[in-house]
Protein backbone atom coordinates (compact mmCIF):
# COMPACT_ATOMS: atom_id res chain seq x y z
CA UNK A 1 0.00 0.00 0.00
CA UNK A 2 1.16 3.64 -0.88
CA UNK A 3 0.49 6.77 1.46
CA UNK A 4 1.49 9.95 2.69
CA UNK A 5 2.98 10.43 5.86
CA UNK A 6 0.98 12.68 7.96
CA UNK A 7 2.15 13.18 11.47
CA UNK A 8 5.41 11.59 13.11
CA UNK A 9 5.41 11.15 16.83
CA UNK A 10 9.06 9.68 17.42
CA UNK A 11 8.59 5.68 17.03
CA UNK A 12 5.02 5.69 15.58
CA UNK A 13 4.03 7.67 12.09
CA UNK A 14 0.64 8.30 10.71
CA UNK A 15 0.21 7.26 7.08
CA UNK A 16 -2.74 8.57 4.84
CA UNK A 17 -3.21 5.57 2.17
CA UNK A 18 -4.36 5.92 -1.19
CA UNK A 19 -7.62 4.26 0.13
CA UNK A 20 -8.53 7.65 2.21
CA UNK A 21 -8.17 5.66 5.94
CA UNK A 22 -5.05 6.76 8.16
CA UNK A 23 -3.23 3.71 9.60
CA UNK A 24 -1.04 4.04 12.35
CA UNK A 25 2.58 2.36 11.10
CA UNK A 26 6.54 1.89 12.42
CA UNK A 27 9.36 1.48 10.00
CA UNK A 28 10.74 -2.01 9.49
CA UNK A 29 13.63 -3.02 11.95
CA UNK A 30 16.63 -1.50 10.27
CA UNK A 31 14.81 0.68 7.75
CA UNK A 32 18.20 3.57 7.52
CA UNK A 33 18.63 6.36 4.79
CA UNK A 34 22.15 6.16 3.27
CA UNK A 35 24.26 9.04 3.83
CA UNK A 36 22.11 10.73 6.35
CA UNK A 37 22.38 10.47 10.00
CA UNK A 38 18.96 11.58 11.00
CA UNK A 39 17.23 11.08 14.15
CA UNK A 40 13.94 10.33 12.56
CA UNK A 41 14.41 8.73 8.78
CA UNK A 42 10.65 9.33 7.49
CA UNK A 43 9.72 12.38 7.71
CA UNK A 44 5.89 14.61 7.36
CA UNK A 45 5.39 14.26 3.73
CA UNK A 46 7.05 11.76 2.96
CA UNK A 47 6.08 8.99 0.32
CA UNK A 48 5.95 5.71 1.82
CA UNK A 49 4.99 1.80 1.13
CA UNK A 50 3.30 0.44 3.95
CA UNK A 51 1.70 -3.37 4.68
CA UNK A 52 -0.28 -4.57 7.09
CA UNK A 53 0.91 -6.59 10.20
CA UNK A 54 -0.54 -9.98 10.42
CA UNK A 55 -4.22 -9.85 13.12
CA UNK A 56 -3.08 -6.26 13.46
CA UNK A 57 -4.40 -2.72 12.63
CA UNK A 58 -1.28 -1.32 12.27
CA UNK A 59 1.56 -1.13 9.40
CA UNK A 60 4.72 -1.39 8.68
CA UNK A 61 6.17 0.84 6.27
CA UNK A 62 8.95 -0.67 4.23
CA UNK A 63 10.04 1.87 1.65
CA UNK A 64 10.25 5.46 1.27
CA UNK A 65 10.05 7.32 -1.89
CA UNK A 66 12.68 9.72 -3.38
CA UNK A 67 11.97 13.30 -1.63
CA UNK A 68 11.87 16.45 -3.89
CA UNK A 69 13.23 18.31 -1.14
CA UNK A 70 13.47 17.60 3.13
CA UNK A 71 14.15 20.59 5.59
CA UNK A 72 16.95 19.50 8.01
CA UNK A 73 18.59 21.09 11.77
CA UNK A 74 21.10 19.73 13.41
CA UNK A 75 20.50 18.66 16.43
CA UNK A 76 22.18 20.39 19.50
CA UNK A 77 22.48 18.07 21.62
CA UNK A 78 23.41 15.16 19.55
CA UNK A 79 26.25 17.01 17.43
CA UNK A 80 26.72 14.47 14.83
CA UNK A 81 22.67 13.84 14.59
CA UNK A 82 20.45 15.78 12.51
CA UNK A 83 16.53 15.75 12.35
CA UNK A 84 14.56 16.09 9.45
CA UNK A 85 11.77 18.98 10.08
CA UNK A 86 9.57 17.75 7.22
CA UNK A 87 10.03 16.25 3.30
CA UNK A 88 8.10 17.31 -0.18
CA UNK A 89 7.21 20.84 0.18
CA UNK A 90 6.58 23.43 -1.74
CA UNK A 91 7.67 26.37 0.17
CA UNK A 92 8.10 27.28 3.89
CA UNK A 93 7.01 29.65 6.56
CA UNK A 94 8.50 31.35 9.18
CA UNK A 95 6.43 32.90 11.56
CA UNK A 96 8.35 35.83 13.01
CA UNK A 97 7.72 37.91 16.31
CA UNK A 98 10.03 40.78 17.76
CA UNK A 99 8.23 40.52 21.02
CA UNK A 100 7.10 37.81 23.66
CA UNK A 101 9.08 35.75 21.96
CA UNK A 102 11.93 38.25 20.10
CA UNK A 103 12.94 36.30 16.89
CA UNK A 104 16.44 37.03 16.42
CA UNK A 105 17.57 37.74 13.31
CA UNK A 106 20.54 35.38 12.87
CA UNK A 107 17.38 32.80 14.27
CA UNK A 108 16.05 34.33 10.73
CA UNK A 109 18.98 34.23 8.59
CA UNK A 110 19.95 30.51 10.17
CA UNK A 111 16.26 29.42 8.64
CA UNK A 112 16.84 31.13 5.43
CA UNK A 113 20.52 29.53 4.79
CA UNK A 114 18.80 26.15 5.73
CA UNK A 115 16.13 26.66 3.21
CA UNK A 116 18.29 27.85 0.52
CA UNK A 117 20.65 25.70 0.98
CA UNK A 118 17.42 23.08 0.17
CA UNK A 119 16.00 24.74 -2.52
CA UNK A 120 12.83 25.46 -0.31
CA UNK A 121 11.13 29.06 -1.38
CA UNK A 122 10.91 30.50 2.04
CA UNK A 123 8.38 33.81 3.03
CA UNK A 124 8.63 35.52 6.60
CA UNK A 125 5.10 35.85 8.44
CA UNK A 126 5.25 38.12 11.14
CA UNK A 127 3.31 37.87 13.67
CA UNK A 128 1.56 39.90 16.41
CA UNK A 129 1.60 43.25 14.99
CA UNK A 130 -1.96 43.91 17.44
CA UNK A 131 1.42 44.52 19.90
CA UNK A 132 3.15 46.97 18.37
CA UNK A 133 3.65 50.19 19.65
CA UNK A 134 5.14 53.07 17.16
CA UNK A 135 8.52 52.40 17.58
CA UNK A 136 7.75 48.20 17.32
CA UNK A 137 6.55 49.61 13.59
CA UNK A 138 9.63 51.10 13.07
CA UNK A 139 11.71 48.12 14.10
CA UNK A 140 9.32 46.02 12.51
CA UNK A 141 10.07 47.94 8.94
CA UNK A 142 13.84 47.80 10.20
CA UNK A 143 13.68 44.18 9.83
CA UNK A 144 11.31 43.58 7.04
CA UNK A 145 13.70 46.04 4.62
CA UNK A 146 17.04 43.88 5.28
CA UNK A 147 15.05 40.66 3.91
CA UNK A 148 12.90 42.37 1.32
CA UNK A 149 15.79 43.67 -0.54
CA UNK A 150 16.86 40.38 -0.79
CA UNK A 151 13.43 39.06 -2.71
CA UNK A 152 12.17 37.68 0.32
CA UNK A 153 9.10 37.89 0.50
CA UNK A 154 7.69 39.32 3.97
CA UNK A 155 3.93 39.65 5.55
CA UNK A 156 2.76 41.23 8.32
CA UNK A 157 -0.61 39.49 10.33
CA UNK A 158 -2.35 39.26 13.39
CA UNK A 159 -3.43 36.05 14.39
CA UNK A 160 -5.07 37.24 17.51
CA UNK A 161 -7.42 39.70 15.19
CA UNK A 162 -7.48 38.39 11.90
CA UNK A 163 -5.43 40.96 10.13
CA UNK A 164 -4.11 39.53 6.13
CA UNK A 165 -5.39 35.95 7.54
CA UNK A 166 -7.44 35.57 3.58
CA UNK A 167 -3.87 37.02 2.14
CA UNK A 168 -1.69 34.07 3.49
CA UNK A 169 -4.53 31.95 2.33
CA UNK A 170 -4.10 32.92 -0.89
CA UNK A 171 0.01 31.93 -0.35
CA UNK A 172 -0.75 28.69 0.99
CA UNK A 173 -3.91 27.72 -1.70
CA UNK A 174 -3.17 24.06 -3.07
CA UNK A 175 0.53 24.13 -1.59
CA UNK A 176 2.02 21.95 0.84
CA UNK A 177 4.01 24.72 3.46
CA UNK A 178 5.94 24.49 6.26
CA UNK A 179 5.01 26.55 8.77
CA UNK A 180 8.14 27.00 11.47
CA UNK A 181 9.45 29.33 14.33
CA UNK A 182 10.18 29.67 18.13
CA UNK A 183 7.81 28.26 20.48
CA UNK A 184 5.40 31.20 21.39
CA UNK A 185 5.64 33.19 18.16
CA UNK A 186 1.85 32.29 17.42
CA UNK A 187 1.98 29.58 14.85
CA UNK A 188 -0.76 27.72 16.55
CA UNK A 189 -3.14 30.40 16.76
CA UNK A 190 -2.51 31.65 12.81
CA UNK A 191 -3.10 27.97 11.74
CA UNK A 192 -6.43 27.72 13.86
CA UNK A 193 -7.15 31.34 12.30
CA UNK A 194 -6.29 29.42 8.52
CA UNK A 195 -8.37 26.08 10.04
CA UNK A 196 -11.27 27.51 11.35
CA UNK A 197 -12.45 24.36 13.87
CA UNK A 198 -9.63 22.18 14.15
CA UNK A 199 -9.05 23.67 17.72
CA UNK A 200 -4.52 23.26 17.50
CA UNK A 201 -3.43 23.56 21.26
CA UNK A 202 -2.03 27.07 22.16
CA UNK A 203 0.33 27.87 24.79
CA UNK A 204 1.26 30.93 27.12
CA UNK A 205 4.34 32.71 27.23
CA UNK A 206 6.80 31.87 29.97
CA UNK A 207 6.95 35.28 32.01
CA UNK A 208 10.52 34.58 33.19
CA UNK A 209 12.32 33.51 30.09
CA UNK A 210 9.93 35.10 28.04
CA UNK A 211 9.61 31.75 25.22
CA UNK A 212 6.92 30.25 24.52
CA UNK A 213 5.81 26.34 26.12
CA UNK A 214 6.03 23.91 23.49
CA UNK A 215 2.84 22.97 22.82
CA UNK A 216 3.53 21.04 19.16
CA UNK A 217 5.43 17.74 20.36
CA UNK A 218 5.29 16.07 16.81
CA UNK A 219 5.30 17.74 13.28
CA UNK A 220 1.69 17.21 11.90
CA UNK A 221 -0.13 17.97 8.00
CA UNK A 222 -3.18 19.62 7.97
CA UNK A 223 -5.20 19.54 4.91
CA UNK A 224 -6.38 23.23 3.99
CA UNK A 225 -10.20 23.47 3.30
CA UNK A 226 -9.51 26.02 0.20
CA UNK A 227 -6.70 23.21 -1.39
CA UNK A 228 -3.15 22.21 -0.17
CA UNK A 229 -1.41 21.32 2.72
CA UNK A 230 -0.26 22.92 6.09
CA UNK A 231 2.69 21.04 8.10
CA UNK A 232 3.17 22.46 11.49
CA UNK A 233 6.09 21.57 13.36
CA UNK A 234 7.28 21.52 16.98
CA UNK A 235 8.68 25.35 18.18
CA UNK A 236 12.64 25.43 17.63
CA UNK A 237 14.25 26.91 20.44
CA UNK A 238 18.09 27.00 18.26
CA UNK A 239 18.32 26.04 14.53
CA UNK A 240 21.75 24.18 14.04
CA UNK A 241 22.91 24.43 10.56
CA UNK A 242 23.64 20.30 9.27
CA UNK A 243 26.06 19.28 6.42
CA UNK A 244 27.12 23.15 5.09
CA UNK A 245 30.75 23.29 4.71
CA UNK A 246 32.19 26.88 5.57
CA UNK A 247 33.46 27.37 1.86
CA UNK A 248 30.06 26.78 0.76
CA UNK A 249 28.22 28.76 2.94
CA UNK A 250 28.44 32.21 0.63
CA UNK A 251 26.39 30.81 -1.68
CA UNK A 252 23.14 30.33 0.67
CA UNK A 253 23.60 34.17 0.99
CA UNK A 254 21.72 35.67 -1.68
CA UNK A 255 23.54 39.02 -1.64
CA UNK A 256 27.09 37.35 -1.25
CA UNK A 257 26.25 35.11 -3.79
CA UNK A 258 26.29 37.85 -6.45
CA UNK A 259 29.51 38.76 -5.98
CA UNK A 260 31.51 36.18 -5.03
CA UNK A 261 33.08 35.88 -8.54
CA UNK A 262 34.75 39.24 -8.44
CA UNK A 263 36.29 38.34 -5.17
CA UNK A 264 40.60 38.54 -5.90
CA UNK A 265 41.08 34.77 -4.79
CA UNK A 266 38.73 32.04 -6.11
CA UNK A 267 38.72 30.20 -3.12
CA UNK A 268 37.74 33.67 -1.01
CA UNK A 269 36.38 32.94 2.88
CA UNK A 270 34.83 36.45 2.71
CA UNK A 271 36.94 37.36 6.26
CA UNK A 272 39.76 39.31 5.93
CA UNK A 273 41.22 38.42 2.70
CA UNK A 274 42.37 41.37 0.01
CA UNK A 275 40.07 41.66 -2.54
CA UNK A 276 37.44 40.46 -1.04
CA UNK A 277 34.63 41.98 -3.08
CA UNK A 278 31.93 40.52 -0.05
CA UNK A 279 33.92 42.79 1.97
CA UNK A 280 34.08 45.78 -0.01
CA UNK A 281 30.04 45.74 -0.11
CA UNK A 282 29.86 45.54 3.40
CA UNK A 283 32.02 48.61 4.21
CA UNK A 284 30.19 50.59 1.48
CA UNK A 285 26.29 49.14 3.18
CA UNK A 286 25.36 47.19 0.34
CA UNK A 287 25.24 44.40 2.61
CA UNK A 288 23.66 44.53 5.87
CA UNK A 289 25.92 44.09 8.68
CA UNK A 290 23.45 41.38 10.61
CA UNK A 291 23.28 39.31 7.77
CA UNK A 292 27.42 39.62 7.36
CA UNK A 293 27.40 38.92 11.41
CA UNK A 294 25.01 35.72 11.13
CA UNK A 295 27.61 34.54 7.78
CA UNK A 296 30.57 35.16 10.45
CA UNK A 297 28.49 33.35 12.92
CA UNK A 298 27.48 30.29 10.85
CA UNK A 299 31.25 30.06 9.49
CA UNK A 300 32.59 29.97 12.99
CA UNK A 301 30.14 26.99 14.01
CA UNK A 302 28.76 29.49 16.76
CA UNK A 303 24.89 27.09 17.05
CA UNK A 304 23.56 30.15 18.71
CA UNK A 305 23.96 33.95 17.62
CA UNK A 306 21.03 36.41 19.09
Amino acid sequence: MQGLVIKSTGSWYQVHGADGQDYDCRIKGKFRIKGIQTTNPIAVGDQVEFEMEPNSDNGVIFKLHERSNYIIRKSINLSKQAQIIAANMDQAFLVVTLVSPRTSLGFIDRFLVTAEAYRIPATLIFNKLDLFSDEGLEVLADYKSIYERLDYPCYTVSALEGTNIPVIEGLLKDKTTLFSGHSGVGKSSLINALLPGRSIKTGEISESSDKGQHTTTFAEMHTLPFGGYLIDTPGIRELGIYDIKPEELGHYFREMRDLMHLCKFHNCRHINEPGCAVLKAVENEEIDTSRYESYLSIYHGNETRA
